[in-house]
């Protein structure tokens, strides 16, 4: 797949557009739907996915170690606001990762078409579909974290804006350009009310400087 399907995962924690944090995994729905929209198509084309209770918490687990990760990975800088006062301690992150990515076995095989590149497909021999899901979307986690993009991974510096992203150019801040005008915007009015505040301040002494004088006049 093109797309990268730790980022998307970790994606699905995102602002809303009034100020405040949606999670387009808060139902066993919402997580079928985006696991039938993500996930690699099944060798079996007939195999139906069914996400239960078990199969949702998974996820919501998994998507909540990759997000500590990549609070590590981003670090020094700040992680995500979204979660930043709730991550899981980074070893037990690791471990939760590492354990879910565990519970396929699979096999690296060679496919090489006559008019195509090779390439590699991984062979499973669980039957369980869910628990392959699981294990796809923890070693996608895995290769993304230990590939040359997790050097590019920020955490979006717009107000409000709770996405990780990759930096793709230069001094790129945001994860799009809306939030690179609403940045600018927060620090006009930022230096706007600075100065307000400025000539307030000096007026106030001023006004305090008078009334000395006055008093000692007097």
């Amino acid at each position: 797949m093109q797309r990268c399907l730790a980022l998307e995962l970790v994606s699905t924690i995102r602002h809303d557009g009034n100020g405040g944090v949606l999670d387009d995994l808060a139902t066993i729905e919402q997580a079928a739907a985006w696991l039938t929209e993500h996930r690699e198509p099944p060798a079996d084309a007939t195999a139906r996915l069914i996400v239960d209770e078990q199969l949702h918490g998974e996820i919501i687990a998994l998507r909540r170690a990759a997000r500590t990760l990549f609070a590590r990975a981003v670090s020094p800088a700040p992680p995500s606001p979204a979660d930043a006062h709730r991550l899981m301690p980074a070893a037990e992150a690791l471990e939760l990762l590492n354990a879910l990515a565990a519970v396929e076995p699979v096999l690296p095989q060679l496919d090489w078409p006559g008019d195509g590149e090779p390439s590699v497909r991984l062979v499973s021999s669980v039957v369980d579909t869910r628990t392959g899901v699981v294990a796809a979307l923890a070693r996608a986690v895995i290769d993304f974290l230990a590939g040359p993009d997790r050097a590019q991974l920020r955490a979006c510096k717009a107000p409000r804006c709770v996405r990780y992203f990759l930096k793709t150019h230069g001094r790129q801040e945001w994860c799009k350009p809306s939030c690179g005008n609403r940045a600018r915007v927060a620090r006009h009015y930022g230096r706007q009310r600075a100065a307000a505040g400025a000539v307030t301040d000096n007026l106030r002494r001023v006004r305090t400087s008078g009334r000395t004088n006055a008093s000692a006049d007097g």
